[in-house]
């Protein structure tokens, strides 16, 4: 390994706590976001302290060290590659505010990774997911239903969800504008169905006079993810879901899912998700596969059981 600075100096602590910093400020990086880069940093800085060097202080081999280390503790291929996208975003921000003169992470290989298919809910689930907000009480209830109506409609994520202002959604409109991640902003059109929830809700929300649509009782004044997704664990019950096959996160992929198995093109889900790369909507794709399948065999001349052969229509049109 070639170090930078003397072994167990505080600037590997200093320049991570820059980088946290710049991708909060300058990038607009979700708090979230910014605890997970700390802990992918502090585990990368903790191994660096047993090689004697700091966190900025890794060369090629000692990177590549630290991924044989991820392998043998058992860490999951995509934990492994989500640390490895951090510690690129780390030693690019270094390179480029000259803190080191070189970017070892270039030519270092990432783990091969089987992509997943987004887990999602049949449209006959998601039906009975809100039909089971009936079972609630009151107040309870209306909540319950336009909270739920309003993420399938839209497609958000739960910290856009329970965070949305009250303003958004005051008059009624037929789009919504939610602010996503990096404070960037995007219009989604908002069904009959989830409007009229959110009517209902209104009509009851309390405290009236609260800036957000779903108030809560704790510190951020808003319903947090947590108490959402308790929420949802009981509806799953009570509409005879698998509580862990539910979650704000299979909604917004149920939504994605369910436009473009009904003929909707990638690049609007793209825009309607707050994707900023296409390629992350295209996962999506697998719900295509029947869908294709079927136009195939309803559109395609060949693929039609009762269609004549080529030739025998030719020897008709002669005859």
């Amino acid at each position: 390994m070639t170090g930078n600075g003397a072994p167990g100096n505080t600037g590997g602590r200093h320049r991570i706590e820059a980088f946290i910093e710049m991708m909060t400020v300058e990038r607009g990086a979700a708090a979230n976001t910014c605890e997970a880069y700390g802990r992918d940093l502090d585990d990368f800085a903790e191994f660096m302290a047993g090689c004697g060097l700091a966190a900025d202080q890794a060369d090629l081999a000692a990177l590549r060290d630290y991924v044989g280390d991820m392998a043998r503790r058992g860490l999951a291929s995509r934990t492994a590659a989500r640390r490895l996208s951090t510690l690129r975003q780390f030693h690019q921000f270094l390179f480029a505010e000259g803190m080191r003169s070189d970017d070892p992470t270039v030519t270092l290989d990432s783990p091969r990774l089987g992509r997943p298919l987004p887990k999602y809910l049949s449209e006959d689930e998601v039906a009975r997911l809100i039909a089971a907000t009936e079972t609630m009480d009151g107040v309870a209830a209306r909540r319950a239903c336009a909270l739920v109506e309003t993420l399938y409609a839209a497609g958000l994520r739960v910290s856009e969800l329970v965070a949305l202002p009250f303003a958004a959604v005051a008059r009624d409109q037929p789009v919504l504008i939610v602010r996503g991640k990096g404070a960037k902003e995007r219009m989604v059109p908002l069904g009959e169905p989830a409007r009229r929830a959110l009517a209902g809700w209104i009509q009851v929300r309390q405290p009236s006079g609260s800036k957000w649509l779903f108030p809560g009782e704790g510190g951020l004044g808003h319903l947090s993810r947590s108490g959402f997704a308790k929420m949802l664990d009981g509806l799953a019950v009570a509409a005879g879901i698998p509580p862990s096959r539910v979650s704000p996160h299979v909604l917004r992929h149920s939504f994605a899912s369910h436009l473009l198995a009904h003929g909707a093109d990638l690049r609007s889900v793209q825009q309607m998700l707050g994707h900023a790369d296409i390629a992350t909507t295209q996962t999506y794709t697998h719900v295509l596969d029947d869908r294709l399948k079927n136009l195939v065999n309803q559109h395609h001349p060949l693929a039609r059981q009762n269609a004549p052969h080529h030739r025998d229509t030719e020897d008709t049109e002669k005859k």
